[in-house]
């Protein structure tokens, strides 16, 4: 069972996404938040697996509350999907950049919404079509770190570095694959052992440390 938060100021909007989500055996709501305060109480409260978080909230936005549960919780904190109406760069930056692990807007599919929360309960991160690139290419122009620690440089192995490079650049696991002619399932033990080696814990924070740290050419 995946427990949901769900934090949004429009009560219809949180309604329904719960009526959208209960009506998966899988998915639980297991409580809700109309700001961003809130939302760090209710993290606190109902730990729950995954937090849909709205961005723009009186009393408190979402990006602040995304980084405060971070920043409380650490790496027990649970993966924050922010569900928005903005489909802007700064905003997408923004919550990446508070530690969000996922993004997708409110006029998505109900199904869309539904595998959006799987996918990061599973720990693997999702930016809905189309945003992807944007994200990459801003955080290439806005990357604070031009090269690799020397301590993270020789933890990672030479082809852990290139699966982390690849990825950052948009490429998938199957595309990864391709471009090193290798099985898939090896893509996904180099990525699986770098994740743990740079502490990140799915697909769309490790694209956000490699651009950080010099890896996303």
């Amino acid at each position: 069972m995946i427990r949901v938060l769900l934090v949004d100021d429009q009560a219809v909007v949180r309604a329904g996404f719960r009526v959208i989500l209960s009506e998966h055996p899988d998915l639980e709501v297991v409580g809700e938040a109309s700001s961003g305060p809130e939302a760090v109480a209710a993290v606190r409260r109902t730990r729950p697996d995954v937090v849909c978080m709205d961005v723009r909230m009186p009393g408190g936005d979402g990006l602040a509350a995304t980084r405060a549960i971070r920043d409380e919780h650490g790496d027990a904190a649970p993966p924050v999907l922010v569900v928005t109406t903005f489909d802007l760069d700064d905003y997408v930056f923004g919550a990446l950049e508070a530690g969000a692990s996922g993004f997708v807007l409110k006029d998505c599919e109900p199904e869309e919404l539904v595998d959006a929360v799987r996918r990061l309960a599973a720990g693997e991160g999702l930016l809905q079509g189309g945003i992807t690139r944007r994200v990459i290419e801003e955080f290439a122009r806005r990357r604070s770190a031009p090269a690799l620690e020397p301590a993270l440089a020789d933890a990672l192995t030479e082809r852990e570095t290139e699966v982390v490079r690849l990825l950052a650049r948009g490429l998938s696991n199957a595309e990864i694959a391709a471009e090193l002619v290798v099985e898939t399932t090896t893509v996904k033990s180099h990525l699986g052992r770098a994740m743990t080696k740079i502490g990140t814990r799915d697909r769309v924070q490790t694209v956000v440390w490699a651009h950080r740290h010099g890896l996303g050419g």
